[in-house]
């Protein structure tokens, strides 16, 4: 299992994968109920994979909601230990799904659907009575579900560089 965390300062959104990759389960929580989620997941499953979308500095000026999101950030980690947690940067997510530094929120989301929906390729989300893969995403758990996608290419897919499975 995955697990997919889209760190914010006051709530959080995850996505839990399956080693297919299908969401198992996903929401946004206020950040002491993540704690538990993690907790929870951590528990059940020793081993899991956690990744984290990082915050990268650009040079900008960043106000005090970026500095509570990296204190949660260093408190998910914290929950998540013994199991490895894997920092996930943007540029990571952008060039591993959408193959450009220019990506945007809307270009990684229909990566996402590009690969992943089986017969809703406008939405990924079909029907109450013929869901498709993405069937109740919302908001950030699309990010959450990116990090976990990313990750997946990154260190575990077949075929991956030395370097990358090394750092696992």
């Amino acid at each position: 299992m995955i697990l997919g965390i889209d760190p914010g300062n006051e709530q959080s959104a995850f996505a839990l994968l399956d080693w297919d990759l299908k969401p198992k389960k996903f929401g946004i929580v206020p950040n002491n109920k993540m704690l538990s989620v993690i907790d929870g997941i951590t528990y059940k499953r020793p081993y899991p994979a956690v990744a984290i979308e990082m915050i990268a500095s650009y040079g900008m000026a960043v106000g005090a909601t970026v500095f509570d999101t990296c204190v949660w950030t260093g408190r998910f980690i914290q929950e998540a230990y013994p199991a490895k947690v894997e920092l996930i940067y943007r540029k990571d997510e952008k060039m591993v799904l959408c193959g450009s530094m220019k990506a945007k929120d809307s270009n990684i989301r229909q990566a996402l659907i590009d690969r992943f929906a089986k017969h809703d390729f406008k939405n990924g989300k079909g029907t109450k009575s013929n869901p498709d893969w993405f069937h109740g995403f919302s908001a950030d758990i699309w990010q959450a579900y990116a990090v976990g996608i990313t990750y997946y290419d990154l260190f575990l897919k077949e075929g991956q560089s030395n370097e990358n499975m090394q750092r696992m």
